[in-house]
């Protein structure tokens, strides 16, 4: 692991290439926020601007914090991912989540590889790094009786022949287990992580110690699981629980709560007391020192 600095996050290697430890993500932007309908109208309304969107890069590029995952062709967001770049003079790293079309066809006669290539090369056109298949792609794939994920080194393959870093979004624990014991041609994997076991399909202490396990380095995703779990314990519990190598991605809807998580982190990864502001009500005065 690459230690951080005053305007560098600390650093990991994926595939060879260096990218942040911590990793924008990209739900809270978009309007995906796993809680209702209101809330993610409430976010398309606020949220998905270019703007509002640009200016909270802003402050994780300015931080070091300079890889993105999700979907970087929906509507604003290569704008947005631009315009921040131009601010600050630096650029982004992309971690791309595309989904392929599936069909019975796929299991017995194999991929359509001329859409698969369509997809592909969009994500090339968008300046993809590292092209991760989304877990309603991946986790359908997964045989539990061959123990492999049926295709997948097709599509790691076209990956890899684009120039970029083929990777597995998944939400199955297995796709992790299988994909390592196949030896699957992947460089990192995509796992849900948090303290209430959020979305996660077994206890969290088993898939903590799956990736601790893991062969490749991990990208952990809804460490405050949808905003449920305050951002002071679900950093705590994530950056203490993963390895050095492995990574959080983060979702935050203001530039603010941006510089929060970042120092947050930072204060877990650095072994100290966070320097955040802690927010106030009238029942905290009587615990206040004088």
């Amino acid at each position: 692991m690459m230690k951080g600095s005053a305007n560098m996050f600390p650093r990991t290697i994926v595939g060879g290439l260096s990218v942040s430890r911590m990793i924008i993500g990209t739900n809270w932007f978009l309007g995906w926020s796993h809680t209702s309908k209101a809330k993610d109208t409430y976010i398309t309304t606020h949220v998905k601007d270019r703007k509002t969107i640009a200016d909270i890069f802003e402050v994780f590029l300015r931080a070091g914090v300079d890889t993105m995952m999700g979907n970087i062709s929906v509507p604003p967001m290569l704008d947005a991912v631009r315009e921040a770049e131009d601010r600050v003079g630096r650029k982004c790293l992309i971690v791309s989540t595309p989904g392929f079309p599936l069909t019975p066809d796929v299991l017995t006669k194999g991929w359509d590889t001329d859409t698969v290539a369509r997809i592909l090369d969009n994500e090339v056109k968008h300046g993809c790094h590292i092209c991760m298949p989304h877990q309603s792609t991946t986790d359908a794939l997964v045989d539990r009786v061959t123990r492999q994920i049926r295709g997948m080194d097709v599509i790691s393959r076209m990956i890899r022949e684009r120039g970029m870093i083929p990777g597995l979004s998944c939400h199955m624990p297995e796709a992790i287990v299988f994909a390592d014991e196949s030896g699957l041609d992947v460089e990192t994997y995509i796992s849900i992580f948090n303290s209430m076991g959020f979305l996660m399909q077994i206890e969290v202490d088993w898939i903590a110690r799956l990736i601790r396990h893991a062969k490749k380095p991990v990208m952990t995703i809804k460490p405050m699981a949808a905003g449920q779990v305050r951002p002071y314990q679900a950093m705590t519990f994530v950056w203490n629980a993963i390895r050095e190598q492995d990574m959080v991605t983060v979702g935050t809807m203001s530039p603010d709560e941006a510089r929060e998580l970042i120092e947050l982190s930072l204060s877990c990864i650095e072994r100290r007391q966070a320097d955040v502001q802690l927010q106030e009500t009238r029942s905290k005065a009587s615990v206040k020192s004088r």
